[in-house]
């Protein structure tokens, strides 16, 4: 049947954005039906990218040729690498991003990219019958066909913003809010919940004593999150950001307010993120700490909007005058913005399948914060899945996922559709179990593969992917079978680095698996190496790859078990209420999630290993398995 479009995209956030590019880029005709287009990629909240396993995520969306990495590398007030002290498996990019600047250049990618088009419209209801979504429904009463619908809202659908007892309809940044969406969701017989998070107030620069915090500068290294990305932004044109500390007069005003607080007057009740908490839930939940760590960061290039990040509130706004004037620095601070929270509608996560699709429903998927997540990257990563699967299943190919020892984005999709939620769901590098497997570094090599059948990575880039780990293995290949050549050179760096010189012969793979000791200066030694000219990414990886080889090959062995019991599939549509020797709470939860594989079986709350054994027994006897 023909339809106005292949693919409608509800929402122009960080879920829609990706969800649309990837279906247009995949060669269909896409619609993205947005309340206000210049609001498209807008950061309501920090306008930063990246963070603890949130930029690796950004680093495996660009991997599979998506769009977020590129934006974020166009004009960054600053960045750096964070946990550099620790393990590779930690290590991750952070920048900080001009609220305007980025949607901008993200808006201006968009235009250019063939058979997407973009419209200003309310999505009110779905065209649907009760097994297949076929279009959409606008306040204006135009209905618009299409082959999927893709709902990305973020925190619009039915908002309500926050301060004190001050509560009204809104959406994100003072735009207007969702209404009607939620109510069609759950007439389709979707199980709607309530969820909610904040922002903290914007303070203006030149009213703010900077000499009272501590300067927290970017870095000068070659920074990008994007493998395309061949120019950087040298510290010089960096932006410096502040660390600060609440004091004993911050707590007091707290905790004598309290009452005040939508938190905890009864205002709100719906759940909030948890690893994210407004500073009054901070000081009551953390009573015994005597301070906690704000830090003034830019929201633009040369303006006067500085963001209080970590001071998430839901006082009113009399109170949040005294808090701020209670900050080092901040005593004669203006406030440009309040803080506020706001509570929005999502469907239970357990409701969508591995692809993103509500299981309900043919032809309808979700991406981003309605699937419970919080988080620009987290719903970066979902939209841009949501836009491959409904892509492919138009096509009439095989589902895209990703594993949870191949990606975050699938660790992250993996723990929404096993798991649930019932708070906004934020990716830490502590869900992921092979997190030595999943860096910053190789973010390329675990995913280009993928980008490149599905159509999104290009021949250009794809040959150039190809070279660089092709010449990754030949320099470790050579090193691994030659020793030093450079004697003297070799004992001057023995000495630099503390080690007495010698006259023995290095192998320059064993020197490079030393503590402290770089490809580079090893590469100056050796003359089999000078035709590879490797950028700073490019050595990251090859360092990375010979000094935790015995981890890496440890993890890899460990992830080995993990995709054998992901390639026991399992049947579709078992009424797991019938299968006998399993306890009623797994039957229960076997049933409403209807795994794919003994893995994700092996992964439901509730499900234990004894019960994965008689399942396993069970569908081999009925030869179902």
């Amino acid at each position: 049947m023909d339809s106005d479009f292949d693919i409608i995209v509800v929402g122009g956030g960080h879920a829609g954005v990706e969800a649309a590019a990837a279906g247009a880029h995949m060669g269909l005709r896409v619609l993205l039906c947005t309340l206000n287009k210049t609001m498209i990629s807008n950061m309501p909240c920090n306008p930063h990218i990246g963070g603890s396993a949130k930029g690796i995520v950004v680093r495996e969306i660009d991997a599979l040729g998506g769009m977020m990495a590129i934006a974020a590398d166009h004009h960054p007030l600053q960045i750096k690498m964070l946990n550099t002290g620790k393990g590779p498996g930690v290590q991750c990019l952070r920048s900080q991003q001009d609220k305007k600047g980025y949607p901008a250049y993200m808006q201006s990618l968009l235009d250019k990219i063939p058979n997407l088009t973009i419209q200003e419209c309310e999505v009110v209801d779905l065209l649907h019958d009760d097994h297949r979504v076929f279009g959409v429904v606008t306040r204006a009463g135009e209905s618009i066909t299409s082959k999927a619908v893709i709902v990305t809202t973020g925190t619009y659908m039915n908002g309500r913003i926050i301060s004190g007892r001050d509560v009204h309809p809104g959406g994100p940044d003072g735009e207007k809010p969702s209404i009607g969406l939620s109510e069609a969701l759950a007439k389709m017989g979707l199980d709607i919940f309530r969820l909610k998070t904040g922002t903290p107030p914007r303070i203006k620069k030149s009213t703010i004593d900077f000499s009272k915090g501590e300067i927290q500068l970017g870095s000068d290294e070659h920074l990008a999150f994007s493998y395309t990305t061949k120019t950087y932004t040298p510290l010089a044109n960096q932006l410096p950001c502040y660390l600060i500390y609440t004091t004993p007069l911050t707590l007091k005003i707290i905790h004598d307010h309290l009452k005040d607080s939508g938190l905890f007057n009864g205002t709100i009740n719906s759940v909030g993120p948890r690893y994210c908490p407004s500073i009054e839930s901070k000081v009551v939940r953390f009573a015994d700490k005597p301070r906690h760590q704000l830090f003034l960061e830019p929201e633009f290039e040369n303006s006067e909007s500085v963001y209080l990040q970590g001071f998430s509130t839901a006082m009113p706004h009399e109170i949040q005058v005294e808090m701020v004037h209670s900050l080092p620095g901040l005593e004669h601070a203006e406030l440009l913005k309040y803080a506020y929270q706001i509570e929005y509608d999502a469907i239970r996560p357990l409701q969508f399948d591995a692809t993103l699709r509500v299981k309900k429903y043919e032809g309808l998927y979700g991406a981003g914060q309605i699937c419970g997540t919080s988080g620009y990257e987290e719903a970066g990563g979902l939209g841009l899945m949501a836009g491959i699967n409904a892509a492919l299943a138009i096509q009439g190919k095989k589902p895209f996922i990703l594993k949870r020892n191949e990606s975050y984005i699938g660790v992250m999709i993996d723990d929404l559709v096993t798991k649930g939620t019932e708070e906004p769901y934020r990716l830490l590098s502590s869900r992921a179990e092979y997190r030595l497997l999943l860096r910053h570094d190789n973010a390329d090599l675990r995913l280009t593969e993928y980008g490149h059948e599905l159509g999104l990575i290009d021949e250009t880039r794809y040959a150039e992917f190809k070279k660089k780990w092709s010449d990754i293995d030949q320099a470790i290949a050579i090193m691994a079978s030659n020793n030093v050549t450079d004697k003297k050179g070799l004992n001057e760096y023995f000495v630099e680095m503390g080690f007495p010189s010698d006259n023995e012969g290095h192998k320059g793979l064993e020197l490079l698996k030393r503590p402290h000791f770089t490809y580079q200066r090893i590469a100056a030694l050796m003359p089999e190496l000078q035709g590879f000219h490797f950028d700073d990414d490019a050595i990251l990886a090859l360092e990375t790859r010979v000094k935790y080889a015995g981890y890496i090959q440890k993890e890899e062995k460990e992830a080995a078990t993990l995709v054998k019991q992901e390639n026991m599939l399992l049947p579709t549509g078992v009424d797991y209420l019938k299968v006998e020797g399993l306890r009623i709470e797994a039957r229960q939860k076997l049933n409403a999630v209807q795994p794919r594989t003994i893995a994700q079986a092996s992964r439901i709350s509730g499900v234990n290993p004894a019960d994965v054994s008689i399942l396993i027994l069970t569908l081999r006897r009925d030869k179902k398995l």
